[in-house]
């Protein structure tokens, strides 16, 4: 690579304050789809919003709810493509914008079928911008303070979705269709600040230099590490990601080889997606008023709580910024999925006896559940599927597992105002059982990621040797001296790997173990 002299003028921003300045700027793309997800919770339950769509019934609500997921899932799948073709930085853009216009068409609808295309629309705009804020996030992260501003993201996520409860609250003074107007109308707004910005946030550089635009992405990495060209860390990195893309330059990079390759991460990553939904978090998040009028709160009073509940959920995502590159991914899955899961199970037992303190119970259940997600499976699996897969892949594998959250999205959120209906205080043990369901999937199968290198997640899978394997293999190299070769590669190859990884943690490498053959 040439030498490089960034220029002096133009930059403003670097090491720290750029980085915690993409990633709160960043999170407003998690804080539209928060707030897309809260905000018809509460509309729904309001006077104006019933009487102007004729008292839809519980298919007509589920279908208005969840068919946004369906528009998600349709772009968080082409979402992986669109990244790798126009970049992180053109996928924000495009999102924000798609956005915008099913924010402005639900706003002005004209009834229930004009509310499904804005709704449709709005969709298209939350697949992409899922899908690629989580990838980007993860691209100019550090190592070592990955977690961290993941689950920094997430909390934008969730004051998202509080701040749409609240407006939907405060909308609920308003005593005509500008009650449940307004709030729609406030998805516009934050979608088009999104837009504007993108257009001046970095690239990210591993996608510059997967693109072989090395000086400008050598010039974001110097930008991130505080500004200065000749520093060491910004020329490991650079040096890092570089080897890593002529390592994979020329292979195949169709979902079919993915899934050849990378088969268990990718079933991971769809995993830990599947069961954020399934663990029930939208039962609650998209229908918490009903569940506080089922449990007895009435009208705004349902509302009312709903917001408290929305400022307890914000908060618990706090302490993992600090405690996921500490205590690990795997420690924080498990201890979540325990405490939700026996939430749930309170939540549906309350209901069940139906006593004078039921409400109560109810209201103090969800909100220890809500806390407990917003601490483990709600930051975690934004996390995970983008750590665990290698760039060549990464676009491709977190649109899949993505498109996953958006399927059982969908189907948690089209199927719970008829669940609620027939089965009652059942559903919410169902959703408890998934939670211990999550809790055998993550001991048994989930590799801790904590403080690793995304270019030396290959480790961690154990992957390593088979990888050099076949490449030996490809190599027409005899039988008798292929052992031999492999091995000397591999100790020659762990000599070399690792710049940046050895140069924070010198030789520690006790903050991950590979997986051996045998728990494959």
């Amino acid at each position: 690579m040439s030498d490089f002299s960034p220029p002096s003028s133009r930059r403003r921003l670097v090491g720290q304050p750029l980085l915690y300045a993409i990633s709160i700027f960043a999170s407003l793309g998690v804080f539209l789809f928060g707030y897309d997800q809260g905000v018809m919770s509460g509309v729904i339950t309001g006077p104006y919003f019933k009487q102007f769509f004729n008292s839809p019934g519980p298919i007509e609500v589920g279908t208005m709810v969840a068919v946004l997921e369906l528009g998600a899932l349709a772009t968080s799948i082409a979402a992986g493509r669109v990244g790798d073709i126009i970049g992180r930085k053109g996928t924000l853009f495009a999102g924000a914008f798609v956005f915008t216009i099913g924010g402005a068409i639900q706003t002005f609808t004209t009834g229930f079928y004009v509310m499904i295309v804005g709704r449709v629309v709005s969709g298209f705009g939350v697949g992409l911008l899922s899908t690629i804020v989580p990838i980007y996030q993860s691209e100019i992260s550090p190592p070592n303070h990955r977690g961290a501003l993941a689950c920094m993201e997430f909390t934008g996520n969730i004051v998202g979705y509080a701040t749409s409860v609240w407006t939907d609250y405060f909308c609920s003074f308003i005593d005509s269709d500008l009650s449940w107007r307004i709030p729609l109308f406030i998805q516009c707004v934050i979608g088009g600040i999104l837009a504007a910005g993108s257009l001046v946030m970095p690239e990210s550089p591993r996608w510059l230099i997967d693109t072989d635009q090395d000086e400008a992405g050598m010039r974001v990495i110097v930008d991130l590490h505080g500004g200065d060209p000749d520093d060491i860390l910004a020329k490991a990195e650079f040096q890092e990601i570089k080897d890593k893309v002529m390592e994979e330059r020329g292979e195949s990079r169709s979902y079919a080889t993915m899934w050849k390759r990378y088969k268990r991460r990718v079933l991971l990553a769809m995993s830990s997606q599947a069961f954020a939904q399934l663990n029930g978090i939208n039962v609650i998040s998209y229908y918490a008023p009903s569940v506080f009028e089922e449990a007895g709160w009435l009208g705004r009073d349902a509302v009312l709580m709903t917001g408290i509940n929305a400022v307890i959920y914000v908060l618990s995502t706090i302490p993992t910024w600090y405690l996921v590159d500490r205590w690990g991914r795997r420690f924080i899955l498990l201890s979540g999925a325990v405490t939700m899961g026996i939430a749930l199970a309170l939540t549906g037992w309350w209901m069940y006896i139906d006593v004078p303190e039921t409400p109560q119970a109810v209201v103090f259940c969800v909100i220890v559940f809500n806390a407990a997600f917003g601490y483990s499976w709600g930051p975690i699996p934004w996390l995970y599927p983008p750590e665990i897969m290698p760039l060549s892949f990464r676009s491709k594998g977190v649109s899949l597992s993505t498109a996953t959250n958006w399927a059982f999205n969908f189907i948690v959120g089209e199927t719970t105002p008829y669940l609620q209906e027939v089965i009652t205080w059942r559903l919410y043990p169902m959703h408890g059982f998934y939670c211990a369901c999550s809790f055998i999937l993550v001991y048994f199968l989930y590799p801790e990621t904590k403080g690793v290198p995304l270019e030396e997640m290959d480790a961690v899978f154990g992957e390593e040797e088979r990888l050099d394997y076949e490449s030996e293999q490809a190599s027409l190299m005899s039988n008798h001296s292929s052992r031999v070769s492999v091995r000397s590669r591999r100790s020659a190859k762990s000599a070399d790997r690792g710049r940046l990884s050895r140069l924070l943690y010198g030789n520690d490498r006790s903050t991950y173990q590979p997986i051996g053959d045998h728990e494959e």
